[in-house]
């Protein structure tokens, strides 16, 4: 929770105690949750805000465009990878592994 373990949690729990005191506690807990939940309903009223405005300018088709682009490139590169370079890879790390075996044996 946020990177706090359970002493600092008591030791924060105890500074709120003296603070406020044990009977305004539950009042200042529910002030905090509620100024919380607003905060919570303002973030998302500017995200629907946002998106409403993107998708009026058209940038979430373009962008849906760009990134199966990109997509598809990086899958051609995984593929030519795959049947042009790999192969050759495996291959000369068999002749090394053939080289170094009898030094390594003799180690």
């Amino acid at each position: 929770m946020f990177g706090i373990g359970g002493g600092e949690l008591i030791f924060i729990i105890f500074i709120a105690l003296m603070l406020f005191g044990s009977e305004k506690i539950p009042d200042v807990a529910r002030t905090m949750g509620k100024a919380m939940a607003q905060f919570k309903n303002a973030t998302n009223e500017i995200k629907s805000e946002i998106q409403k405005g993107v998708e009026s300018q058209g940038l979430d088709k373009s962008m849906q465009e760009l990134t199966s682009t990109f997509t598809d490139e990086v899958e051609k590169v995984k593929s030519g990878l795959d049947t042009n370079i790999l192969p050759e890879i495996n291959k000369t790390k068999e002749e090394l592994d053939d080289l170094t075996g009898p030094i390594k044996r003799q180690l």
